[in-house]
């Protein structure tokens, strides 16, 4: 069992509502209508400073499409007046000439934009509403002009897997920051769509040679903590922490826009831990028995797939988003590169 003590609170995901004015084919929460009784105004500003003074470092607003809610900025402001680095989550589907200059005067420290296709063609059809690509590509561009620290996100599926090299050449174009991840069977997501595991491992393959070949040039590619690890091929993709198993509840943490408390905000409803409208972000993050499926873990714990596995210790069985999603079990990722290595070379 692991020491509560040990963790350092990093990250937070909060998601400031489910309204989105897009229709994802990836969307993992089914975003579209805002939740019921998401929090208020008030509860969001003191939940930014429960934060604060539970010493998390930098808070990433999220949605659904966190800029249709129209108190963003109150809780932008909160976060930069509180310290803490702030970073936002779009798809650009919005009043960009509205919008950015509000972000230069809050000095934002990320912003990154959905970006799923290399044209309207792919883009449009994934995102669900005709234009999403070329409001997307606006956002981008009239943010690089305004100086903002921006990139884009490119979530991986079969939909938009062999457009990949086309969608680089598009980054590398603009010269932005890259974050490629990969789609989970969640909400909206078909399962029919999640890559193979060929597929995934060679994903892994391309960031890596994405990395090397064009972190030189200006532009940073990056994945997911979740992204692949203990390979003998692929070097680390989340450089510089090594994988020592599922950051939730560690050093990240998700926040719904109902209250909703997840050691990532990616698992799904069964990982919620609590509400911050019933206890204090403090007392649910250092609860010993908060998050047990990761601060708790034993080896005990890993299922068939990761039993007796020679970094069960350090890896703990793999992404716990990624494990539950694909086999129903925690500690039993499917998509370990190690383990497509050995079953495969």
């Amino acid at each position: 069992m692991e020491n509560n003590l040990k963790y350092s609170p990093g990250l937070v995901v909060w998601e400031i509502t489910l309204k989105c004015n897009l229709k994802c084919l990836h969307c993992g929460s089914s975003a579209g209508n805002a939740r019921v009784n998401e929090l208020s105004t008030k509860e969001g500003v003191k939940l930014c400073n429960e934060l604060a003074e539970t010493g998390f470092k930098g808070v990433t607003l999220f949605g659904g499409e966190p800029f249709l809610r129209n108190d963003w900025h109150i809780f932008a402001k909160e976060i930069k007046d509180l310290g803490m680095k702030l970073s936002v989550v779009s798809s650009g589907f919005v009043n960009a000439k509205k919008i950015i200059p509000e972000l230069v005067k809050l000095r934002v420290d990320s912003v990154q934009i959905g970006l799923d296709g290399c044209s309207a063609k792919t883009h449009d059809y994934i995102r669900g509403v005709d234009g999403s690509f070329d409001k997307a590509m606006e956002f981008i561009r009239l943010s690089k002009q305004a100086n903002l620290p921006i990139g884009a996100i490119t979530t991986v599926h079969k939909l938009n897997f062999k457009e990949l090299p086309a969608i680089r050449d598009l980054i590398v174009e603009e010269v932005i920051d890259w974050l490629v991840g990969e789609a989970i069977v969640m909400g909206r997501f078909a399962k029919e769509l999640v890559l193979s595991k060929e597929e995934h491992y060679a994903l892994g393959l391309f960031v890596a040679s994405t990395q090397q070949k064009y972190s030189s040039k200006g532009v940073l590619i990056g994945a997911p903590h979740s992204f692949g690890f203990y390979s003998k091929h692929i070097p680390n993709l989340i450089q510089p922490r090594d994988w020592n198993g599922c950051w939730a509840g560690k050093l990240v943490l998700g926040i719904q826009s109902d209250g909703g408390v997840k050691g990532c905000l990616a698992l799904s409803d069964d990982f919620i831990e609590g509400n911050v409208r019933d206890r204090s972000i403090t007392e649910t993050w250092n609860d010993p028995d908060s998050f047990a499926y990761t601060k708790q873990f034993q080896m005990s714990d890993l299922e068939e797939g990761c039993r007796g596995c020679e970094y069960g210790q350090i890896c703990k069985g793999g992404c716990s988003t990624r494990s539950f999603s694909l086999s129903g079990k925690l500690h039993n990722d499917p998509y370990c590169y190690y383990k497509i290595e050995q079953n495969n070379f």
